[in-house]
Protein backbone atom coordinates (compact mmCIF):
# COMPACT_ATOMS: atom_id res chain seq x y z
CA UNK A 1 0.00 0.00 0.00
CA UNK A 2 1.11 3.93 -0.29
CA UNK A 3 2.87 6.03 2.30
CA UNK A 4 0.38 8.63 3.42
CA UNK A 5 3.52 10.95 3.83
CA UNK A 6 4.46 12.90 1.25
CA UNK A 7 8.19 12.13 -0.09
CA UNK A 8 10.02 14.51 -2.25
CA UNK A 9 11.37 11.97 -4.74
CA UNK A 10 11.47 14.27 -7.68
CA UNK A 11 13.54 18.06 -8.16
CA UNK A 12 10.76 20.83 -7.53
CA UNK A 13 9.65 21.97 -10.41
CA UNK A 14 11.71 23.72 -12.32
CA UNK A 15 10.71 27.37 -13.63
CA UNK A 16 12.37 30.48 -15.16
CA UNK A 17 14.26 32.69 -12.56
CA UNK A 18 11.57 35.66 -13.34
CA UNK A 19 8.56 32.91 -13.08
CA UNK A 20 9.54 31.57 -9.72
CA UNK A 21 10.43 35.56 -8.82
CA UNK A 22 7.10 36.20 -9.78
CA UNK A 23 5.07 33.17 -7.79
CA UNK A 24 7.52 33.92 -4.90
CA UNK A 25 5.83 37.40 -4.88
CA UNK A 26 2.55 36.06 -4.39
CA UNK A 27 2.98 33.72 -2.16
CA UNK A 28 5.17 36.04 0.29
CA UNK A 29 2.28 39.48 -1.09
CA UNK A 30 2.74 41.56 2.12
CA UNK A 31 -0.93 40.86 3.12
CA UNK A 32 0.04 37.31 3.21
CA UNK A 33 2.66 37.90 5.38
CA UNK A 34 0.96 40.20 7.96
CA UNK A 35 -1.30 37.08 8.43
CA UNK A 36 1.27 33.83 8.72
CA UNK A 37 4.29 35.79 9.40
CA UNK A 38 6.99 35.33 7.01
CA UNK A 39 8.66 31.95 7.63
CA UNK A 40 5.45 29.90 6.92
CA UNK A 41 4.46 31.95 4.14
CA UNK A 42 8.32 31.00 2.76
CA UNK A 43 7.47 27.48 3.96
CA UNK A 44 4.29 26.84 1.60
CA UNK A 45 5.62 28.56 -1.61
CA UNK A 46 8.56 25.88 -0.98
CA UNK A 47 5.88 23.09 -0.10
CA UNK A 48 4.19 24.61 -3.69
CA UNK A 49 7.74 23.48 -6.17
CA UNK A 50 7.78 20.67 -4.50
CA UNK A 51 4.10 19.32 -4.61
CA UNK A 52 3.42 20.40 -8.23
CA UNK A 53 6.10 17.97 -9.60
CA UNK A 54 4.68 14.72 -7.73
CA UNK A 55 1.57 13.35 -8.87
CA UNK A 56 -1.83 13.25 -5.85
CA UNK A 57 -2.36 10.27 -4.21
CA UNK A 58 -5.13 9.50 -5.96
CA UNK A 59 -6.56 8.83 -8.97
CA UNK A 60 -10.04 10.45 -9.99
CA UNK A 61 -12.52 8.70 -12.23
CA UNK A 62 -16.06 10.48 -13.09
CA UNK A 63 -18.54 7.45 -13.11
CA UNK A 64 -21.47 8.17 -15.86
CA UNK A 65 -24.01 7.69 -13.55
CA UNK A 66 -26.53 9.27 -16.07
CA UNK A 67 -26.83 5.59 -17.57
CA UNK A 68 -25.57 3.17 -14.83
CA UNK A 69 -25.51 3.03 -11.17
CA UNK A 70 -22.47 4.25 -9.31
CA UNK A 71 -22.17 0.69 -7.88
CA UNK A 72 -22.86 -1.18 -10.65
CA UNK A 73 -19.34 0.52 -12.41
CA UNK A 74 -17.75 -0.22 -9.93
CA UNK A 75 -18.09 -3.77 -9.83
CA UNK A 76 -17.44 -4.07 -13.50
CA UNK A 77 -14.26 -2.33 -12.90
CA UNK A 78 -12.90 -4.33 -10.01
CA UNK A 79 -14.26 -7.18 -12.67
CA UNK A 80 -11.58 -5.43 -14.84
CA UNK A 81 -8.82 -5.30 -13.21
CA UNK A 82 -8.75 -8.45 -11.69
CA UNK A 83 -9.13 -9.71 -15.13
CA UNK A 84 -6.41 -7.73 -16.45
CA UNK A 85 -4.74 -8.39 -13.20
CA UNK A 86 -3.38 -5.22 -12.48
CA UNK A 87 -3.18 -5.68 -9.31
CA UNK A 88 0.04 -7.07 -9.61
CA UNK A 89 0.95 -3.53 -10.28
CA UNK A 90 0.51 -2.44 -7.05
CA UNK A 91 3.25 -4.54 -5.60
CA UNK A 92 3.05 -7.23 -3.38
CA UNK A 93 -0.25 -8.32 -5.38
CA UNK A 94 -2.44 -5.64 -3.02
CA UNK A 95 -5.43 -4.88 -4.93
CA UNK A 96 -5.94 -1.43 -4.63
CA UNK A 97 -9.64 -0.43 -3.06
CA UNK A 98 -11.76 1.58 -5.30
CA UNK A 99 -13.18 4.76 -3.08
CA UNK A 100 -16.22 6.49 -3.15
CA UNK A 101 -16.24 10.60 -2.36
CA UNK A 102 -18.48 10.97 0.78
CA UNK A 103 -19.44 14.66 -1.47
CA UNK A 104 -18.64 13.86 -4.94
CA UNK A 105 -21.85 11.10 -5.69
CA UNK A 106 -20.48 10.91 -9.14
CA UNK A 107 -16.80 10.16 -8.56
CA UNK A 108 -14.56 6.67 -7.81
CA UNK A 109 -11.09 7.13 -5.97
CA UNK A 110 -8.28 4.87 -6.18
CA UNK A 111 -4.92 5.80 -4.59
CA UNK A 112 -1.76 5.61 -6.48
CA UNK A 113 0.58 3.81 -5.02
CA UNK A 114 4.04 5.36 -4.63
CA UNK A 115 7.09 6.27 -4.64
CA UNK A 116 7.80 2.72 -4.61
CA UNK A 117 11.37 0.80 -4.48
CA UNK A 118 12.56 0.31 -7.54
CA UNK A 119 16.14 0.19 -9.73
CA UNK A 120 17.64 1.96 -12.15
CA UNK A 121 18.84 -0.92 -14.97
CA UNK A 122 21.05 -0.33 -17.24
CA UNK A 123 19.53 0.13 -20.79
CA UNK A 124 17.89 3.72 -20.58
CA UNK A 125 15.13 5.30 -22.55
CA UNK A 126 14.31 8.69 -22.24
CA UNK A 127 11.09 10.44 -22.90
CA UNK A 128 9.48 14.33 -23.33
CA UNK A 129 7.88 15.63 -19.88
CA UNK A 130 4.64 15.52 -21.04
CA UNK A 131 4.17 12.31 -21.91
CA UNK A 132 6.88 11.85 -18.64
CA UNK A 133 3.80 13.68 -16.59
CA UNK A 134 1.54 10.43 -18.18
CA UNK A 135 3.40 7.92 -16.76
CA UNK A 136 3.17 9.29 -13.67
CA UNK A 137 -0.36 9.18 -13.95
CA UNK A 138 -0.73 5.49 -14.96
CA UNK A 139 -0.24 5.88 -18.53
CA UNK A 140 2.16 3.80 -20.48
CA UNK A 141 4.88 5.18 -22.82
CA UNK A 142 3.95 6.34 -26.46
CA UNK A 143 5.93 5.82 -29.22
CA UNK A 144 5.07 9.83 -29.89
CA UNK A 145 6.65 10.97 -26.56
CA UNK A 146 10.22 8.92 -26.95
CA UNK A 147 13.46 11.17 -27.57
CA UNK A 148 16.10 8.11 -26.85
CA UNK A 149 16.85 5.34 -27.31
CA UNK A 150 19.88 2.59 -27.09
CA UNK A 151 21.24 1.67 -30.67
CA UNK A 152 20.25 -1.55 -30.47
CA UNK A 153 17.38 -1.69 -28.59
CA UNK A 154 14.40 -4.06 -29.30
CA UNK A 155 10.55 -5.44 -28.64
CA UNK A 156 11.09 -6.94 -25.18
CA UNK A 157 13.88 -5.35 -24.03
CA UNK A 158 13.39 -4.00 -20.12
CA UNK A 159 14.18 -0.18 -20.27
CA UNK A 160 14.67 2.40 -17.01
CA UNK A 161 12.31 5.03 -18.47
CA UNK A 162 13.51 9.09 -17.64
CA UNK A 163 12.00 12.04 -18.32
CA UNK A 164 14.08 15.32 -20.09
CA UNK A 165 13.14 17.49 -17.39
CA UNK A 166 14.71 20.63 -19.29
CA UNK A 167 13.67 19.80 -22.88
CA UNK A 168 16.89 19.61 -23.85
CA UNK A 169 17.55 15.73 -25.32
CA UNK A 170 17.05 15.18 -29.35
CA UNK A 171 14.74 13.82 -30.68
CA UNK A 172 16.77 9.76 -31.81
CA UNK A 173 19.50 10.25 -29.80
CA UNK A 174 21.08 7.05 -28.83
CA UNK A 175 21.90 8.78 -25.21
CA UNK A 176 21.48 11.44 -23.21
CA UNK A 177 23.50 12.72 -20.52
CA UNK A 178 21.52 15.89 -19.50
CA UNK A 179 19.05 16.19 -16.56
CA UNK A 180 16.50 13.57 -16.14
CA UNK A 181 14.72 11.89 -13.38
CA UNK A 182 13.72 8.17 -13.37
CA UNK A 183 9.93 7.12 -13.80
CA UNK A 184 10.26 3.78 -13.53
CA UNK A 185 10.80 0.59 -16.03
CA UNK A 186 8.90 -1.21 -18.99
CA UNK A 187 9.01 -3.86 -21.64
CA UNK A 188 9.62 -2.70 -24.93
CA UNK A 189 6.88 -3.19 -27.68
CA UNK A 190 8.65 -1.73 -30.43
CA UNK A 191 11.89 -1.88 -31.87
CA UNK A 192 13.99 1.33 -32.31
CA UNK A 193 14.08 1.63 -35.44
CA UNK A 194 10.18 1.89 -35.51
CA UNK A 195 10.35 4.77 -32.93
CA UNK A 196 12.36 6.88 -35.20
CA UNK A 197 10.81 5.74 -38.17
CA UNK A 198 11.94 8.30 -41.03
CA UNK A 199 8.28 7.54 -42.75
CA UNK A 200 5.98 9.64 -40.66
CA UNK A 201 5.19 9.51 -37.24
CA UNK A 202 4.50 6.22 -35.46
CA UNK A 203 1.87 5.97 -33.06
CA UNK A 204 0.81 3.34 -30.49
CA UNK A 205 2.31 2.37 -27.20
CA UNK A 206 6.24 1.88 -27.38
CA UNK A 207 6.89 0.82 -23.79
CA UNK A 208 4.53 -1.07 -21.40
CA UNK A 209 5.40 -0.03 -18.04
CA UNK A 210 5.57 -2.62 -15.66
CA UNK A 211 7.45 -1.37 -12.49
CA UNK A 212 6.67 2.39 -12.38
CA UNK A 213 8.08 4.59 -9.34
CA UNK A 214 4.34 5.68 -8.63
CA UNK A 215 2.31 3.27 -9.97
CA UNK A 216 -1.90 3.51 -11.15
CA UNK A 217 -3.62 1.14 -13.08
CA UNK A 218 -4.05 2.18 -17.21
CA UNK A 219 -7.35 3.37 -17.91
CA UNK A 220 -6.69 3.76 -21.51
CA UNK A 221 -9.78 2.00 -23.04
CA UNK A 222 -11.45 1.00 -20.33
CA UNK A 223 -14.76 1.09 -19.66
CA UNK A 224 -14.94 4.20 -22.32
CA UNK A 225 -18.76 4.60 -22.08
CA UNK A 226 -18.48 4.21 -18.13
CA UNK A 227 -15.57 6.46 -16.89
CA UNK A 228 -13.78 9.40 -17.66
CA UNK A 229 -10.23 10.45 -16.29
CA UNK A 230 -10.98 13.80 -14.35
CA UNK A 231 -8.96 15.70 -11.56
CA UNK A 232 -11.18 15.84 -8.48
CA UNK A 233 -11.61 19.70 -8.65
CA UNK A 234 -12.99 19.34 -12.45
CA UNK A 235 -15.80 17.38 -11.09
CA UNK A 236 -16.39 19.74 -8.39
CA UNK A 237 -16.51 22.21 -11.08
CA UNK A 238 -19.67 20.92 -12.74
CA UNK A 239 -21.45 20.32 -9.33
CA UNK A 240 -20.84 24.36 -8.33
CA UNK A 241 -22.67 25.21 -11.47
CA UNK A 242 -25.69 23.07 -10.56
CA UNK A 243 -26.79 22.51 -14.25
CA UNK A 244 -30.97 21.35 -13.56
CA UNK A 245 -32.57 19.42 -16.96
CA UNK A 246 -34.14 21.76 -19.66
CA UNK A 247 -31.81 24.26 -19.32
CA UNK A 248 -29.84 26.28 -21.91
CA UNK A 249 -25.90 25.84 -20.94
CA UNK A 250 -22.76 27.47 -22.00
CA UNK A 251 -19.32 26.23 -21.97
CA UNK A 252 -16.82 28.65 -23.16
CA UNK A 253 -13.42 26.81 -23.42
CA UNK A 254 -14.95 23.21 -23.19
CA UNK A 255 -12.01 21.02 -25.11
CA UNK A 256 -11.56 18.59 -24.57
CA UNK A 257 -14.88 18.34 -23.17
CA UNK A 258 -14.66 16.73 -20.04
CA UNK A 259 -16.63 19.25 -18.11
CA UNK A 260 -18.92 19.49 -21.02
CA UNK A 261 -20.18 15.86 -20.72
CA UNK A 262 -20.18 16.04 -17.07
CA UNK A 263 -22.78 18.87 -17.35
CA UNK A 264 -24.78 16.94 -19.73
CA UNK A 265 -24.74 14.18 -17.64
CA UNK A 266 -25.58 16.07 -14.59
CA UNK A 267 -28.96 17.38 -16.16
CA UNK A 268 -29.76 13.84 -17.19
CA UNK A 269 -28.87 14.96 -21.19
CA UNK A 270 -32.41 16.97 -20.72
CA UNK A 271 -31.62 20.62 -22.40
CA UNK A 272 -29.03 21.99 -24.18
CA UNK A 273 -25.18 22.23 -23.49
CA UNK A 274 -23.30 24.11 -26.07
CA UNK A 275 -19.84 24.00 -26.11
CA UNK A 276 -17.63 26.56 -27.87
CA UNK A 277 -13.52 26.17 -28.89
CA UNK A 278 -11.53 27.83 -31.72
CA UNK A 279 -9.53 24.76 -32.65
CA UNK A 280 -11.29 22.21 -35.08
CA UNK A 281 -9.32 19.23 -34.49
CA UNK A 282 -10.55 20.15 -30.57
CA UNK A 283 -13.92 20.30 -31.27
CA UNK A 284 -14.19 16.82 -33.03
CA UNK A 285 -12.74 15.68 -29.69
CA UNK A 286 -15.69 17.19 -27.69
CA UNK A 287 -18.26 15.56 -30.04
CA UNK A 288 -16.64 12.25 -29.64
CA UNK A 289 -16.75 12.22 -25.72
CA UNK A 290 -20.21 13.08 -26.32
CA UNK A 291 -21.21 10.06 -28.39
CA UNK A 292 -18.83 7.76 -26.52
CA UNK A 293 -20.62 9.09 -23.07
CA UNK A 294 -24.20 8.69 -25.12
CA UNK A 295 -24.84 12.52 -24.47
CA UNK A 296 -26.97 14.21 -27.29
CA UNK A 297 -27.59 17.15 -25.97
CA UNK A 298 -24.21 18.84 -26.73
CA UNK A 299 -24.05 21.01 -29.62
CA UNK A 300 -20.08 21.42 -30.28
CA UNK A 301 -18.60 25.25 -32.64
CA UNK A 302 -15.49 25.83 -33.47
CA UNK A 303 -16.22 29.40 -32.86
CA UNK A 304 -13.92 31.98 -30.72
CA UNK A 305 -16.07 32.53 -27.49
CA UNK A 306 -14.66 35.97 -27.30
CA UNK A 307 -16.99 36.99 -30.08
CA UNK A 308 -20.04 34.74 -28.86
CA UNK A 309 -22.40 37.83 -28.65
CA UNK A 310 -24.50 38.68 -31.83
CA UNK A 311 -24.68 42.26 -32.69
CA UNK A 312 -27.60 42.06 -34.27
CA UNK A 313 -31.51 41.07 -32.40
CA UNK A 314 -32.89 37.97 -34.29
CA UNK A 315 -35.87 36.07 -33.65
CA UNK A 316 -33.65 32.63 -35.08
CA UNK A 317 -34.09 29.78 -32.91
CA UNK A 318 -32.61 29.21 -30.02
CA UNK A 319 -30.95 26.03 -31.38
CA UNK A 320 -29.36 27.64 -33.68
CA UNK A 321 -25.23 28.42 -33.25
CA UNK A 322 -22.75 31.16 -32.45
CA UNK A 323 -23.08 34.60 -32.40
CA UNK A 324 -25.87 33.92 -29.82
CA UNK A 325 -28.23 36.67 -28.66
CA UNK A 326 -27.22 38.89 -25.44
CA UNK A 327 -29.10 36.96 -21.83
CA UNK A 328 -29.46 33.65 -23.77
CA UNK A 329 -28.30 31.03 -21.46
CA UNK A 330 -29.10 29.92 -17.88
CA UNK A 331 -25.63 29.19 -16.77
CA UNK A 332 -22.07 29.54 -18.25
CA UNK A 333 -19.00 28.01 -17.77
CA UNK A 334 -15.87 29.86 -17.84
CA UNK A 335 -12.92 27.34 -17.93
CA UNK A 336 -11.03 30.17 -18.91
CA UNK A 337 -7.50 29.49 -20.44
CA UNK A 338 -4.50 30.24 -18.07
CA UNK A 339 -0.91 29.69 -17.13
CA UNK A 340 -1.75 26.07 -16.01
CA UNK A 341 0.62 26.72 -12.94
CA UNK A 342 -1.17 24.27 -11.01
CA UNK A 343 -1.05 21.39 -13.20
CA UNK A 344 0.68 17.82 -11.58
CA UNK A 345 2.65 16.53 -12.23
CA UNK A 346 5.13 18.93 -13.73
CA UNK A 347 8.66 18.69 -13.41
CA UNK A 348 9.26 21.92 -15.75
CA UNK A 349 7.69 24.53 -17.32
CA UNK A 350 10.01 26.90 -19.52
CA UNK A 351 7.19 29.95 -20.36
CA UNK A 352 8.64 33.25 -19.74
CA UNK A 353 7.03 35.50 -17.33
CA UNK A 354 5.38 37.35 -20.51
CA UNK A 355 3.68 34.45 -21.05
CA UNK A 356 2.62 33.83 -17.77
CA UNK A 357 0.87 37.25 -17.95
CA UNK A 358 -0.16 37.39 -21.14
CA UNK A 359 -3.54 35.42 -19.94
CA UNK A 360 -5.24 38.08 -17.45
CA UNK A 361 -6.52 40.13 -20.43
CA UNK A 362 -7.98 37.86 -22.48
CA UNK A 363 -9.68 35.66 -19.53
CA UNK A 364 -11.94 39.52 -19.21
CA UNK A 365 -12.37 39.51 -22.92
CA UNK A 366 -14.43 35.91 -22.27
CA UNK A 367 -15.76 36.70 -18.28
CA UNK A 368 -17.03 40.38 -20.12
CA UNK A 369 -18.83 38.39 -23.24
CA UNK A 370 -20.04 35.84 -20.34
CA UNK A 371 -22.11 38.70 -18.41
CA UNK A 372 -23.75 39.76 -21.66
CA UNK A 373 -24.71 35.96 -22.66
CA UNK A 374 -25.89 35.32 -18.75
CA UNK A 375 -29.71 35.79 -18.33
CA UNK A 376 -30.33 37.84 -15.15
CA UNK A 377 -30.89 35.41 -12.08
CA UNK A 378 -28.66 33.33 -14.19
CA UNK A 379 -25.09 31.43 -12.36
CA UNK A 380 -21.45 32.24 -14.13
CA UNK A 381 -19.13 29.83 -12.78
CA UNK A 382 -15.60 31.18 -13.32
CA UNK A 383 -12.32 28.88 -13.21
CA UNK A 384 -8.56 27.94 -13.80
CA UNK A 385 -5.69 25.28 -13.43
CA UNK A 386 -3.62 27.87 -12.19
CA UNK A 387 -2.26 29.12 -8.61
CA UNK A 388 -1.58 32.98 -9.20
CA UNK A 389 -3.73 35.59 -7.49
CA UNK A 390 -3.90 37.96 -11.11
CA UNK A 391 -5.82 35.05 -12.88
CA UNK A 392 -8.03 34.05 -10.01
CA UNK A 393 -8.49 36.75 -6.72
CA UNK A 394 -7.90 39.72 -8.79
CA UNK A 395 -10.07 38.72 -11.48
CA UNK A 396 -12.77 38.03 -9.10
CA UNK A 397 -11.97 41.51 -7.79
CA UNK A 398 -12.24 43.15 -10.89
CA UNK A 399 -15.71 41.31 -12.17
CA UNK A 400 -17.23 42.73 -8.71
CA UNK A 401 -16.24 46.26 -9.60
CA UNK A 402 -17.02 46.42 -12.92
CA UNK A 403 -20.37 44.18 -13.17
CA UNK A 404 -22.30 45.60 -10.26
CA UNK A 405 -25.18 43.18 -11.63
CA UNK A 406 -22.91 39.90 -10.24
CA UNK A 407 -22.51 38.78 -6.53
CA UNK A 408 -20.59 35.95 -5.74
CA UNK A 409 -22.38 32.66 -4.47
CA UNK A 410 -21.61 30.29 -1.95
CA UNK A 411 -20.11 26.95 -3.66
CA UNK A 412 -21.76 23.65 -3.03
CA UNK A 413 -20.05 21.13 -2.66
CA UNK A 414 -16.39 23.35 -1.17
CA UNK A 415 -13.79 20.99 -0.83
CA UNK A 416 -10.97 23.56 -1.26
CA UNK A 417 -9.48 26.32 0.68
CA UNK A 418 -11.06 29.74 0.76
CA UNK A 419 -9.65 32.37 -1.56
CA UNK A 420 -6.52 33.73 -1.09
CA UNK A 421 -5.23 36.83 0.71
CA UNK A 422 -3.59 39.57 -1.23
CA UNK A 423 -6.55 40.50 -4.04
CA UNK A 424 -8.47 43.49 -2.07
CA UNK A 425 -11.22 40.99 -1.36
CA UNK A 426 -13.02 41.03 2.10
CA UNK A 427 -13.23 38.03 4.30
CA UNK A 428 -16.44 37.15 3.27
CA UNK A 429 -15.57 37.32 0.02
CA UNK A 430 -12.89 35.16 -0.01
CA UNK A 431 -14.55 32.70 2.06
CA UNK A 432 -17.39 32.29 -1.23
CA UNK A 433 -14.25 31.38 -3.28
CA UNK A 434 -12.49 27.80 -3.45
CA UNK A 435 -8.94 27.83 -4.40
CA UNK A 436 -7.72 23.85 -4.04
CA UNK A 437 -4.03 24.22 -2.98
CA UNK A 438 -1.80 21.14 -2.97
CA UNK A 439 0.82 22.67 -0.96
CA UNK A 440 -1.04 22.93 2.58
CA UNK A 441 -1.45 19.04 1.94
CA UNK A 442 2.08 18.40 1.19
CA UNK A 443 4.13 16.41 4.24
CA UNK A 444 3.49 15.12 7.20
CA UNK A 445 1.36 11.60 8.15
CA UNK A 446 -1.92 11.03 9.05
CA UNK A 447 -3.06 9.04 11.68
CA UNK A 448 -6.27 7.10 12.04
CA UNK A 449 -8.17 4.76 9.81
CA UNK A 450 -5.85 4.51 6.04
CA UNK A 451 -9.23 4.73 4.19
CA UNK A 452 -10.30 8.10 6.33
CA UNK A 453 -7.03 9.37 5.42
CA UNK A 454 -7.16 8.50 1.60
CA UNK A 455 -10.33 10.29 1.36
CA UNK A 456 -9.10 13.32 2.72
CA UNK A 457 -5.70 13.01 0.87
CA UNK A 458 -8.50 12.62 -2.09
CA UNK A 459 -10.09 16.76 -1.44
CA UNK A 460 -6.71 17.56 -0.72
CA UNK A 461 -3.56 16.60 -2.50
CA UNK A 462 -5.20 17.54 -5.74
CA UNK A 463 -3.99 19.36 -9.08
CA UNK A 464 -4.10 23.21 -7.82
CA UNK A 465 -7.15 24.97 -9.23
CA UNK A 466 -9.58 28.06 -8.60
CA UNK A 467 -13.55 28.35 -8.97
CA UNK A 468 -15.29 31.32 -8.08
CA UNK A 469 -19.56 31.37 -8.64
CA UNK A 470 -21.42 34.08 -9.25
CA UNK A 471 -25.06 34.76 -9.65
CA UNK A 472 -26.23 37.81 -11.93
CA UNK A 473 -28.99 40.44 -10.62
Amino acid sequence: MMSLMNINVFPRIALRPEVQEYLHNVYTNKDLVTELGQEEAEQMFESLLSCLSHPPSLTCLRASTHMYSLQDIQYRLEQHLTQKQLSSCYGDNVTAPILHHPLLPDVLLLPVSGPRDVSVLKSEVVVDAQCGSAVLRGAHVFAPGVLSASKFMKAGDTVSVFSDVEGKCTRGAKEFQGKKVFLGNGVCTMNRAEIFCAEGPIRGVAIRMVEALYQSPSFDGVLPNELFLQNLPSVVVGHVLGPRPGERILDMCAAPGGKTTHIAALMGNQGVVVALEKIKSKVEKISQNAQTLQLDCIKAYCYNSIHAVSSVLTQESDTDGPPFQEESFDRILLDAPCSGLGQRPNMAINWSLKEVCSYPPLQRKLFTTAVRLLKKGGVLVYSTCTVTLAENEEQVAWALKTFPCLSLEPQEPHLGSEGMIGAALSRDQRHLLQRFRPELAWGGVSSGDPSENLLLKASTDTIGFFIAKFIKR
